[in-house]
């Protein structure tokens, strides 16, 4: 199974290629996937597989074939070669976007495939999401159109909400069970009030991916997905996801019984039933031939519901055999609608005239998929349909009950079929004009993927006006008709003669999906399929479906609206969550850093600190120092923290904070820390420039405006603040029970890290994987800073400055490659010359501090620091210009390089048959040099040394040659103010 799961995966990379050199003709190649699982099928009925995912959590891949799934696996893989086949001749060579359908639509393919086959039902939801995403991007296709944009996101908005419903329900089985298998759960199910909210649950994912009321307007709206999307995923594929879902917790629920067995059949079966009547009453009024099929499918996804929920082995088999009916004809009815509309160019069936003459093949197909979807035999539809008769009235009076609503939607079945029918290929004759008033219902499928070129041409107004149609009269003049390409009837005709063949083959198909309803514990009241039983009430009530279909199809009236089917209420449910949003944004997010600290804070204060009181312990024992040198730093950090509340200028604040850094370095020093120490020294000294930096661009002093009360409020949320954390970091401590892992860590130090510095070995060995994550932020935050200030149109530009400097003066010694470049005025020889002498010596440090790391203090993040320290020192001295000359590199591709470094070298410790990140120690003597220690993690500390250089650089490009760049763009909008400004601009620092 991983196999053809695999196959689907490989198929859609190269989907995109394949469209690019052979054009549609790619979807032959493509349709071998799903033909492959269409072939698996036939040859075997029932598997299973287990691979193991994720052991320490129990997760594995596990798959079984049974005779549901088996179904499901013959409609996706056989529905799905056909339709793809159909794609080739449906879209041309100029289709925009092919390419990434053919892979998405693949794709889906594939993820409904591991849906049904799924025996974990974790994995199944995996594929479950992946479906909801994969038919997000199938009806948003042609993204230009906001229909699809629309339509898409509603499918999105209701198929996800009812997902998560429905996994909280999959975790309250699991978790009572012991397990997620399908096997686990249905021999450990919980009784009472956990059962039913557990089956509540279910439903609700399942109803809302089948389009139950009250959801069922998604579907409606998604026709405005190109035709082979709604031919495959809203008749064969994504829709009956719901469908399965439902008919594989039936057994196991009727067999449960109780409470949760009667909300199951209460919800399933009653909303399965307003669904039906709903959609089969809606369709009626459809003019456009594809809406008319999307409603009818809501009313045939309703009975699928109400029948497979009913919970009797009868109405069970009746289900699967209707299952199989309704995906060979819907999808054999989208496809021939797909082929009028690319031979016609409308799909209206007001437009459409008489083409049952010009185009007998394809209408002979429609007729014989209708015949099945109005329940006429010999068809499978017919079989179905009596065998859902004589399952309901062998069901007691909740049966009969049932059976009254299928009668009347069937009737409506058999109405908005003969309409069908009659609008897409009949010789109408009537008045040559009416006007009628476009239905709100059709406003979401307004646009449709075109065949020629791919095009989108509206199908129906956004607005409700008032329009006239010219309706052609006997022989008036009717839209053009092209005759359509034999591989385009392929499809729906081999779908609609294999229903035909099926009903044909009654009992072959009962044989083959009998096993199913074995599992209800009535099992053997089942009725037999057949095309005859002779006279009876199936019978009777079949004849009545079909003349009371017929009749009603004669007396409903022209121009009449149909019902919108609840996608008013999403609507203003969505507008009002929208107004709500507006409201919440505008009370909340109001531009002040100060107000969102305090919110922050505040609610830290408010949760956190009662809870520390609560869980403060009875006995405490406190240590104010181990020494009192320790004293020292604190007191430094308390007076520094003190003096920076009242400070008005905004570089004294910053100073006094940065102090404050400073002195816990010296406490980490003190605690005999020295790697620690150094550390936070380089990283507060790297802070402080960056502040600094940003300081430039904003005025010196503080904002006058908060008064002294809003001053004190803030002095006390701070010492709030401050209280909190300082009895939660007592607490973290004096509450631990276990003893902690560290322990045991400088007993692994040297063999498992092949080092003597615990704090290296720790971040690049035992806990690389946390290094791994932090590095991973640090690639993030630098492209997120560059893009905030680089936000021009044009490409991001972080190698430097574009403009050429110019020459140095002849007469002036040259210290720095650009620092003639700096203003008369901002220009220091001393820092210049000591930065001439001193900038390699600080690289060399920072080489030595990375390779020496693993032994002795340092590392590859500490050595990036002093080498970004480097770097500051070069540009504080020169300019932007010097920065751009000491590192005429772009700093994007030195952090993704890094990147690449350390997670290769965790690749390659896998490759040489370790684990991912794992280290090895390597002795050599080489001549000269003598003994050599190497262990492998270097490699990744290089990959840390480039990512850290990276950052800086990055930063320096953005706060300070950017912000160089626009204070010298605003001085000369202003006007030159010395003689170096009127110097040429590609001289200008």
């Amino acid at each position: 199974m991983l196999i053809l799961l695999a196959a689907h995966l490989v198929a859609a990379l190269l989907a995109p290629a394949l469209v690019r050199f052979l054009g549609p003709r790619a979807f032959y190649l493509l349709a071998t996937a799903p033909l492959a699982v269409f072939g698996w099928a036939v040859v075997n009925r029932a598997g299973e597989w287990i691979h193991p995912w994720v052991p320490g959590l129990g997760l594995s891949l596990a798959f079984r074939v049974d005779t549901l799934s088996w179904l499901l696996v013959l409609l996706v893989g056989g529905v799905g070669a056909l339709v793809l086949v159909y794609c080739a001749r449906y879209f041309t060579a100029g289709t925009p976007g092919l390419g990434r359908f053919a892979a998405v639509f693949t794709g889906f393919a594939g993820a409904m495939l591991g849906l049904v086959v799924s025996d974990d039902l974790l994995l199944m939801y995996v594929f479950w999401e992946l479906t909801t995403v994969f038919s997000y991007l199938l009806i948003g296709h042609t993204g230009t159109a906001r229909p699809n944009r629309r339509a898409a996101l509603q499918a999105l908005i209701v198929t996800t909400a009812g997902g998560l419903a429905m996994l909280v329900g999959i975790v309250i089985l699991g978790q009572h069970a012991g397990g997620y298998r399908w096997s686990q759960i249905a021999s450990a199910l919980p009784s009472g009030p956990l059962l039913v909210v557990a089956v509540v649950l279910i439903l609700c994912g399942a109803l809302s991916k089948s389009a139950i009321f009250p959801v069922s307007f998604w579907l409606p709206a998604a026709m405005a997905a190109p035709t082979p999307v709604s031919a495959y995923l809203h008749a064969a594929a994504m829709v009956k996801a719901g469908v399965f879902l439902v008919a594989g917790f039936a057994p196991m629920i009727a067999t449960a019984g109780g409470p949760a067995a009667s909300v199951w059949q209460f919800i399933a079966v009653g909303l399965g039933l307003v669904t039906m009547l709903v959609g089969g009453w809606a369709a009626l009024f459809q003019d456009d031939l594809k809406l008319l099929l999307a409603y009818g499918t809501v009313s045939q996804l309703g009975l699928l519901t109400a029948v497979l929920g009913f919970g009797t082995a009868g109405a069970a088999l009746a289900g699967v055999v209707m299952l199989l009916a309704h995906a060979l004809f819907k999808s054999s009815l989208f496809l021939v609608v797909g082929v009028i509309d690319k031979t016609t160019g409308t799909r209206d069936l007001r437009r459409l005239q008489g083409l049952g003459r010009r185009a007998p093949v394809l209408a002979g197909v429609a007729v014989t998929a209708v015949a099945s979807m109005a329940g006429l035999p010999p068809a499978i539809g017919f079989v179905g349909k009596e065998a859902v008769f004589a399952a309901l009235l062998d069901g007691g009076t909740a049966g009969l009950l049932t059976l009254g609503g299928v009668v009347a939607g069937s009737v409506l079945t058999v109405a908005y079929t003969t309409r069908f029918l009659w609008g897409a290929f009949a010789t109408k004759h009537g008045p040559g004009t009416t006007e009628t008033t476009e239905r709100a219902g059709d406003r979401t499928s307004r646009q449709e993927e075109r065949a020629d070129g791919g095009t989108s041409r509206p199908t129906d107004r956004a607005d409700a006006r008032t329009i006239r149609h010219e309706e052609p009269a006997g022989d008036a003049p009717a839209p053009t008709v092209s005759a359509p390409a034999g591989l385009l009837l392929l499809a729906p005709t081999v779908l609609a003669f294999a229903g035909l063949l099926a009903g044909c083959l009654a009992g072959v198909v009962e044989g083959a999906l009998s096993p199913y309803h074995r599992g209800f514990e009535e099992a053997g009241s089942v009725a037999h399929l057949a095309l005859w039983h002779g006279p009876g009430v199936p019978l009777a009530l079949s004849v009545l479906v079909v003349a009371g279909g017929l009749a009603l199809f004669r007396l409903m009236p022209a121009g009449r609206a149909g019902p919108r089917a609840g996608g008013g209420v999403y609507e203003r449910v969505m507008t009002g969550m929208d107004r709500l949003a507006v409201e919440v944004t505008g009370a909340t997010q109001r531009g002040s850093l100060p107000f969102y600290l305090a919110v922050i804070l505040i609610v830290l204060i408010a949760t956190a600190g009662p809870a520390m009181v609560v869980g403060w312990p009875e006995q405490t024992a406190f240590r104010v120092w181990d020494t009192p040198l320790h004293l020292v730093p604190v007191a430094v950090s308390v007076v520094a923290a003190v003096f920076a509340v009242p400070a008005r200028r905004r570089l004294t604040a910053v100073i006094l904070v940065g102090v404050t850094g400073y002195a816990n370095a010296g406490v980490f020093l003190l605690h005999g820390a020295p790697d620690l120490a150094l550390t936070q020294f380089l990283v507060e000294t790297v802070t402080l420039v960056m502040v600094v930096l940003v300081l430039r661009r904003l005025p010196s002093h503080f904002s006058q405006r908060p008064g002294s009360w809003r001053r004190r409020i803030r002095v006390g949320i701070g010492v709030a603040v401050g209280t909190v954390m300082a009895g939660a970091g007592y607490l973290a401590v004096s509450a631990r029970q276990a003893a902690p892992v560290s322990e045991a860590y400088p007993e692994l130090v040297v063999p498992y890290g092949g080092g003597h510095n615990i704090v290296n070995v720790i971040l690049v060995d035992i806990r690389a994987w946390d290094t791994m994550g932090e590095v991973a932020v640090l690639v993030a935050v630098a492209t997120g800073v560059a893009s905030l200030i680089f936000r021009r149109a044009q490409r991001l530009n972080r190698r430097g400055p574009v403009e050429t400097p110019s020459e140095p003066p002849r007469d002036e010694p040259v210290w720095l490659m650009a620092g003639h470049t700096v203003e008369a005025g901002r220009r220091s020889t001393m820092l210049e010359v000591v930065t001439r002498l001193l900038f390699h010596i600080i690289v060399l440090l920072s080489v030595y501090l990375l390779f020496t790391g693993h032994d002795t203090p340092g590392g590859g993040f500490t050595g990036g620091l002093v080498a970004g320290l480097a770097l500051i020192v070069r540009y504080l001295a020169g300019g932007r210009y010097e920065l751009a000359a000491a590192a005429p590199v772009d700093a994007g591709a030195v952090l993704g390089a890094g990147l690449l470094v350390a997670v290769g070298s965790g690749a390659a410790a896998l490759v040489a048959g370790g684990q991912v990140l794992q280290s090895a120690v390597l002795d050599l003597h080489l001549p000269l040099l003598g003994d050599l220690h190497l262990v492998t993690s270097t490699v990744f500390d290089i990959g840390v040394y480039l990512i850290v250089v990276g950052l800086v650089l990055d930063v320096l490009r953005s706060l300070g040659a950017e912000v160089d760049r626009h204070a010298m763009a605003t001085r000369e909008d202003t006007g030159p103010r010395t003689e170096h400004e009127r110097r040429p601009q590609e001289e200008l620092v």
